[in-house]
């Protein structure tokens, strides 16, 4: 017979190609496969590690959070890949979007953080989001946001802390965070929790050494997909920090999400110092507030020495701060213990009476008579409300 001759066609070589010809396999509400129905808007493979981004109507985003988690299964279930994370995006076409399931007057409602150039997030539960970030890289901004976070759950508040360097995730490693996010419900990631914190990052959902080869619209959305889809609960301070520079995610996040305002991390350098600036300006720009400038690595004190050492310049962030009219946090010293806590996943500040902790502390409490915080009484420990101190 001359079936008997047909054989399977092999898999593209092409790993972007047999990625796609694996999502083939996966249909949408109306009957088509979501590369027939022009969903795929980018294929990203790095190390057998793929990204997709699927542009959808963001009516229809709840609608269709199956079918991207279909996609993942079927890239898993291929054996191609050793890891797939598929996100939604907003469509470049109003035509590529997939027909709404079920009549199209009862078309589902958004989910709270869907991707749209114009849709505000909004996170019930949540008192403050802050913005820790810098003008460039290189200045202990991620070490001072894990920092400043514990700082603030020692004083009574309750803390969430996001990841939202896509790109150079750090949190995983600075807190010691193990394992994958888990859902109770399908729909919203739990998130992990250390230290009394409540943490989330990309990182937790990739291997160590992944590069995230995405474009800037994957990254916006897997942000907004971080900040929306998980299950924060009750927080009086969200922090977030933030990659260095003043490009799509700080625009992002100034456009779609209700900020209480941005904390600022700089040297005394003045080539770092000049990045501050430019930032300044452009969340004055976006109407962020600029809730504080923090200088770190401000100054040593060799062992068995009382006398600072000003190595990257003295007090240049402070006239910054003076000069742009904005309130100046304080000074972290440059401190030994302070990066090996870092790289270790003990941060200073799970000894909050060690003398690494207070100028954090100091820093934390500048920052809480900004936001005219009332400090809470210290966090219960009896499991009802706050995570216990080493679960993970």
């Amino acid at each position: 017979m001359i079936f008997s001759r047909w054989r399977k066609p092999a898999p593209p070589a092409d790993p972007q190609e047999r990625a796609r010809a694996i999502l083939a396999d996966v249909r949408v509400p109306g009957g088509q496969d979501v590369v027939a129905a022009g969903l795929i808007q980018d294929i990203a493979v790095h190390d057998s590690q793929v990204a997709v981004s699927l542009g959808v109507d963001p009516r229809h985003a709840d609608a269709m959070q199956p079918v991207r988690a279909a996609c993942e299964q079927a890239l898993l279930a291929s054996g191609a890949f050793r890891s797939a994370s598929v996100i939604l995006t907003h469509h470049r076409q109003e035509a590529a979007a997939p027909p709404a399931p079920g009549p199209a007057a009862a078309a589902p409602p958004p989910r709270r953080a869907a991707a749209h150039p114009t849709k505000r997030v909004h996170l019930d539960g949540v008192d403050a989001i802050i913005l820790v970030a810098s003008g460039k890289g290189g200045v202990g901004k991620s070490t001072v946001a894990t920092n400043l976070a514990l700082a603030l759950v020692a004083l009574g508040q309750r803390v969430g802390l996001l990841d939202g360097d896509i790109h150079g995730p750090s949190l995983v490693r600075m807190l010691g965070l193990e394992g994958k996010p888990e859902s109770e419900d399908g729909k919203t990631i739990l998130p992990k929790q250390k230290y009394g914190l409540r943490c989330m990052s990309i990182g937790l959902m990739t291997g160590a050494d992944t590069a995230m080869i995405w474009r800037g619209p994957m990254v916006q959305s897997a942000l907004m997909q971080l900040l929306g889809d998980v299950a924060w609960g009750e927080l009086d301070v969200l922090l977030v920090d933030m990659p260095p520079g003043t490009g799509d995610i700080q625009l992002t996040m100034a456009q779609q999400v209700p900020l209480t305002g941005a904390v600022l991390v700089s040297t005394p350098q003045e080539v770092a110092l000049m990045d501050v600036r430019r930032a300044i300006n452009m969340f004055a720009r976006t109407k962020v507030p600029i809730l504080g400038v923090v200088e770190n690595m401000a100054y040593f004190i060799a062992p068995g020495s009382q006398e600072k050492s000003h190595i990257f310049g003295q007090g240049g962030a402070r006239r910054m701060a003076e000069e742009m009219q904005v309130p100046f946090l304080g000074e972290i010293p440059l401190m030994e213990k302070l990066c090996a806590g870092g790289d270790a996943g003990t941060p200073a500040l799970t000894e909050p009476d060690s003398p690494e902790a207070q100028p954090f502390l100091q820093l934390a409490d500048n920052l809480l008579q900004q936001l005219g915080a009332r400090q809470r009484p210290a966090p219960r420990r009896d499991g009802a409300d706050d995570p216990p101190q080493n679960s993970v």
